[in-house]
């Protein structure tokens, strides 16, 4: 049996995971945390050397009494289920270990949703007199509106933001990379896209210097972060002007609790659920509902594509939860 370090060994199959599945830099930093808690629980043995009883308790016992919760526990059994088949194929260990190690049963809870009432609170909160208001407004506007994760949201560029035309008039379409590097297009209800080019219009907006090399590209930060005084002036540019997913998170927060929207409706994903909800509400297909959300990641012919996007932005302008509510535009839409 070949030899190789604990250390060694976590490293390679981490850089398995990223380079040969594909996973994200948070799922691999994730499992690294996983496996550390399993060397702690090891207490000085090779992580190499665990026996499949050792394994259960530590899945079982061990993390359910350092607070655990059950469903939690599923990722640390994926990172070591994953860990010890990788070391089994590559010839590190006789066995796989964890071969035998089950998933705790667990009851899916139903997700937590903002309500319709909810949503028109947020999306009044934010004072559109200032440059943060703006920005806060075409947020939660794209937030409520096109159900981005929050990771898609705080990764746009100016440049994910592209002309478009339905039915010969145009429209605002948004190009988003989330969960598992996958892209999907999406129409710009008509109050996000015109909270967004307001926003982009400020002149607030033009003291951030926002331009990332991205290769041979150059991307354009869409949304920035106030001024980080963690950063020193000189290195605040680019990367470092993007908001993060804190911040975002942060910032629902705040404005909901300003307005009362309960607690447990403030988070990023609520908003989302919001948007899957109504569409389902609406009795909009299934299958447009997952590509409207990006559960999966269809594959269309040119004419289906063209099909889509009628159908798509039909369903966003009828069915989205911004065409349900009042917003600091809407007034001005009517009219136009």
């Amino acid at each position: 049996m070949a030899h190789e370090s604990d250390a060694e060994a976590v490293d390679g199959f981490l850089q398995y995971l990223q380079a040969a599945r594909g996973r994200s830099a948070r799922t691999v930093e994730a499992y690294r945390a996983c496996l550390a808690r399993l060397q702690e629980f090891l207490d000085g043995r090779a992580l190499l050397d665990a026996e499949p009883v050792e394994l259960e308790a530590w899945s079982g016992i061990w993390l359910h009494k350092r607070g655990v919760i059950a469903r939690s526990r599923r990722q640390y059994i994926s990172a070591a289920r994953g860990f010890y088949s990788w070391a089994r194929r590559r010839g590190l260990v006789k066995r796989n270990a964890a071969g035998e190690l089950q998933h705790p049963k667990t009851a899916k809870p139903l997700p937590e949703v903002t309500s319709l009432a909810s949503a028109e609170k947020l999306m009044w909160a934010p004072d559109l007199s200032t440059f943060l208001g703006l920005r806060d407004a075409a947020m939660l506007s794209l937030l409520i509106g096109c159900g981005l994760r929050v990771g898609g949201l705080v990764a746009l560029n100016v440049e994910d933001l592209r002309p478009g035309e339905v039915d010969g008039k145009p429209r605002l379409i948004v190009r988003v990379t989330e969960k598992g590097e996958k892209t999907r297009v999406l129409p710009v209800p008509r109050e996000a896209e015109m909270l967004l080019r307001v926003y982009l219009d400020h002149e607030e907006l033009r003291t951030y210097d926002r331009q990332v090399k991205a290769g041979a590209d150059v991307r354009t930060v869409l949304f920035v972060n106030a001024r980080n005084t963690r950063c020193k002036p000189e290195d605040w540019h680019g990367e470092a002007v993007r908001i993060s997913r804190k911040s975002v998170w942060r910032m629902i927060q705040r404005h909901g609790e300003a307005v009362g929207v309960p607690k447990a409706e403030l988070h990023p994903h609520a908003l989302r659920h919001l948007f899957g909800t109504e569409l389902a509400e609406d009795g909009v297909d299934l299958i447009l509902r997952q590509e409207l959300l990006g559960h999966v990641d269809p594959k269309t012919t040119a004419i289906y594509d063209s099909l889509s996007s009628r159908r798509k932005t039909a369903t966003v302008d009828k069915s989205g939860p911004l065409a349900k509510i009042k917003t600091p535009v809407s007034e001005l839409l009517r009219r136009l």
